[in-house]
């Protein structure tokens, strides 16, 4: 069971509070806060505690005893209140901050400043949503770095009733089956390397993006 811990969410936007609301449904404990009144309201019977706060300064983050918290997750969007948001919560000894960028640059200035993980929503989603459209036979698409990638993929006809080792798609294409869904929509990751691949199994392959196409090309 994962241990109980306490995350702060500054900014409570569609993408700050999903991630709040994510964390609470685990078991955690989430303090979230922004400057507008209705969000708050909407939002205190879904998070541990809510705060309505119209400034960033060091009076609220002292306040707040935020200094005691596991991590904090910035989804301010604009560039100066965020960069202040990461300025103090570094200041006050927060050593996981994961912050919200809306462009190259605004990442740069909040790794600069403290942040340890900055993420890109729009540009994430939008590149996810491009390639389950632009490939017809790929389900879905997680980047997990620049060349990284990690897909579901559709059991090629030319695979079917083939296992695992007659495929060998390691050696032949350096990617990596880690786990096979079945149509009766159970995951199975401790595979049989034996076992004839049925028709409308999907597999979930680990690679670098042109080690998955490769394979997506050929098989």
């Amino acid at each position: 069971m994962n241990k109980k811990k306490q995350f702060v969410v500054w900014g409570l936007g569609r993408f700050g509070s999903s991630v709040a609301a994510t964390l609470v449904e685990m078991g955690h404990e989430v303090l979230g806060i922004d400057n507008n009144e209705e969000v708050v309201q909407d939002m205190a019977d879904k998070l541990t505690h809510v705060v309505l706060s119209e400034s960033i300064d060091e009076n609220v983050v002292r306040s707040l005893g935020i200094r005691n918290f596991d991590a904090a997750v910035i989804a301010i969007g604009d560039l100066e209140p965020s960069l202040l948001c990461c300025m103090l919560l570094k200041e006050a000894g927060l050593h996981k901050i994961v912050a919200k960028a809306s462009n190259p640059i605004h990442g740069k200035m909040l790794k600069k400043i403290g942040a340890t993980t900055v993420i890109f929503p729009e540009r994430d989603m939008g590149r996810r949503v491009g390639h389950n459209l632009g490939y017809t036979n790929i389900l879905d698409f997680v980047e997990l770095s620049d060349n990284v990638a990690l897909v579901e993929l559709d059991t090629p006809p030319q695979a079917v009733g083939k296992n695992l080792i007659e495929l060998d798609v390691r050696r032949r294409y350096g990617v990596n089956i880690v786990a096979i869904r079945h149509p009766n929509k159970e995951t199975e990751i401790s595979m049989d390397p034996h076992k004839p691949l049925q028709e409308k199994d999907v597999l979930v392959v680990i690679g670098t993006q042109e080690s998955i196409n490769q394979l997506r090309e050929t098989l």
